[in-house]
């Protein structure tokens, strides 16, 4: 008992999104209860392809003007949280910090997510470009995706290869976000060869416009995937009414 006291005092754990101090030295949890609790769940009642919360208005519709322009091989869009502290805090840990313990919890959220039914499936992750592996150690969705497909017992691929590099998304436009990662996707055929026909369950830390799942969805059905459904551990909602 003193040991664990010794090293709570000597080994201080704080919350990675707010960082206020969890007892249990190296064995504590990586998030507090209280950021836990704040993470926010997108409002209701949702679009059915993409969950883009709606306001008023009809609700019948398939989908909203979030997701009317993606492809119809992006099938379905979820994610577990809105994207504000704390969850953006996670992201951004896991993404830039080299948290990547962070994503055995955030594939937790991930698990309890609902999929719309499409028959036999198979999970893959979207790809970073060499130089950010280099740069991180990790692929931030690579992680999630094998951890997501643990939990949810899906087999998992490495379908996607990118077939170039592509600046950061995060300080464009919608419609430079599309010609920045216009092509950049190319299939395994190898890997594909074992799952034509089945539903791919694409994953990814963070959902903005869709762009970069849209052209990943374009390459997968293109090399014989029956649809693509993204999951997102977050999604950012500028629109959305709170």
């Amino acid at each position: 008992m003193w040991a664990a006291d010794l090293a709570d005092l000597l080994l201080p754990s704080g919350c990675v999104a707010c960082g206020i101090w969890i007892p249990g030295g190296r064995t504590a949890a990586l998030v507090c209860g209280r950021c836990k609790s704040r993470l926010e769940q997108a409002a209701w009642p949702r679009c059915q392809r993409c969950h883009n919360p709606r306001a008023t208005g009809r609700t019948e519709a398939a989908q909203c003007r979030e997701c009317q322009d993606w492809p119809p091989e992006l099938t379905f869009a979820r994610y577990a949280y809105v994207l504000q502290a704390p969850a953006a805090d996670l992201v951004h840990a896991l993404k830039y910090e080299g948290w990547a313990e962070l994503a055995q919890t955030m594939a937790e959220a991930l698990a309890q997510i609902t999929l719309p039914a499409s028959g036999s499936a198979v999970v893959t992750a979207i790809p970073t470009t060499a130089a950010r592996m280099l740069e991180r150690g990790y692929n931030q969705a690579g992680l999630l995706a094998e951890r997501y497909s643990h939990a949810r017992g899906l087999p998992i691929a490495e379908l996607l290869v990118r077939a170039r590099a592509t600046a950061s998304q995060t300080e464009l436009h919608p419609a430079e976000r599309q010609a920045n990662v216009e092509g950049a996707f190319t299939v395994d055929p190898s890997s594909m060869s074992l799952w034509r026909g089945a539903h791919v369950v694409l994953v990814d830390d963070v959902l903005t416009t869709g762009a970069t799942a849209s052209e990943a969805a374009r390459a997968l059905v293109s090399a014989g995937a029956s649809g693509v459904t993204l999951i997102s551990f977050a999604r950012a909602l500028p629109n959305a009414l709170r």
